[in-house]
């Protein structure tokens, strides 16, 4: 049995992957903005409550976490497509809970195949303008990927993976997506709580319905991932512990 924290579960894949992993036994703590937006009948050992576009929120969120112990597994599920927000919850909030809370044993980020198209220019990066950017959600996915990937390296005693879950139909996806709903959230519950030596590769994996595949060569690149996490670093004023 894992315990597992699910960010934006109220709605869509987040509230699917926390349905399915109470289903398989697991304790689920689940995250939503407002208390509101959780549905009654969602299974679940506890709740945190937290707007994720708001530094002194996720700090919160982060201490409110940690009060459940320390998780097998967090996924970082929660996300929006566009508007003022997208760099703020998509990429800061799962830096500053991955900077604040105990390591968990595992960390999967929920990327998209539109980080391909995202830049990996950081120069002049206005995290709090993400408008004057050409593509900001699919450069949020491209960062929010290497912050993930970066985390296999500087964490190797655990895990951290990044998963492409579809384009699926959900509020975000919309109604007219073509890929599979039932699969879209599949994957990070299966690398949430399977057996290790059942993920290959154990970390550092982007994943696309339980085959990894080759995500934007600049996620893979050390020093856009070092200049990433600086410039995270420098915006949010918490550097990321590292371990080994």
């Amino acid at each position: 049995m894992a315990l597992v924290l699910v960010t934006g579960a109220a709605s869509g894949i987040g509230r699917l992957a926390a349905e399915g992993l109470a289903r398989a036994g697991h304790d689920v703590v689940v995250h939503a903005r407002s208390a509101d937006r959780l549905p009654g009948d969602l299974v679940r050992v506890g709740e945190v409550i937290g707007d994720l576009s708001e530094a002194d929120a996720v700090r919160g969120v982060a201490e409110r976490a940690d009060r459940f112990g320390a998780f097998d597994a967090v996924i970082h599920n929660a996300g929006v497509i566009d508007g003022p927000d997208v760099f703020a919850v998509n990429v800061v909030a799962p830096y500053l809970l991955s900077a604040l809370m105990v390591p968990p044993a595992r960390t999967i980020v929920i990327s998209s195949s539109m980080h391909r198209s995202g830049t990996p220019d950081l120069a002049n990066l206005d995290v709090a303008r993400p408008e004057v950017r050409r593509r900001p959600y699919d450069d949020s996915k491209l960062f929010v990927t290497a912050l993930a990937l970066h985390l296999a390296v500087v964490r190797p005693g655990a895990l951290a993976h990044a998963v492409d879950p579809g384009w699926v139909p959900t509020r975000m996806g919309g109604a007219h997506a073509s890929d599979s709903l039932d699969e879209g959230s599949r994957t990070q519950e299966w690398l949430a709580t399977a057996p290790v030596e059942e993920i290959d590769p154990r970390t550092g994996g982007y994943w696309f319905h339980r085959r990894t595949q080759s995500p934007h060569p600049a996620v893979l690149d050390p020093s856009f991932q070092a200049e990433l996490i600086e410039m995270l670093a420098h915006h949010t004023g918490v550097v990321l512990p590292q371990d080994g």
